[in-house]
């Protein structure tokens, strides 16, 4: 039953997590038509704080929590030989470009805030759908375990 239940809990941990990843791009798009210190440029950088630290940081740790308890679970299991079959390989690497995803956004984040963010509104439309190309990866790699 603690298995199921921590199933559950970083199931929807991801899914806030990836809601506020595949939102905040979106919204740097928008941004970069704000024009500086605009009524309208303020509202973005409320929202996209807000996003970031109410809903994405908590989100993420959860996720990334209840995923290490599900590891431990597995590997109590199974034994370390979790980590060597390619499905595992496969959803870690997904795992590691979504953390370094959440980051890259939490610092253009600043940098649009500041004015010195160098990315267009093109740029963040054709990156907005990375983080569930790599969540197509993970759950395939997991739920198909090739």
């Amino acid at each position: 039953m603690i298995h199921n239940l921590l199933i559950g809990l970083h199931i929807l941990a991801v899914i806030a997590w990836m809601a506020g990843l595949l939102y905040l791009p979106r919204l740097f798009a928008y941004h970069t038509r704000a024009e500086g210190g605009s009524q309208m440029d303020e509202t973005f950088q409320v929202m996209e704080a807000k996003l970031l630290a109410v809903i994405m940081n908590p989100a993420m740790i959860a996720a990334v929590v209840f995923g290490l308890a599900l590891i431990w679970n597995d590997v109590a299991s199974f034994g370390w030989g979790y980590f060597e079959r390619p499905w595992a390989f496969a959803k870690l690497a997904g795992i590691v470009f979504l953390l370094w995803w959440h980051q890259f956004l939490a610092t253009e984040r600043k940098k649009i805030a500041g004015r010195t963010s160098v990315r267009s509104e093109s740029f963040w439309r054709m990156v907005n759908e990375l983080p569930f190309l790599a969540a197509i990866v993970i759950v395939l790699s997991a739920t198909l375990k090739w």
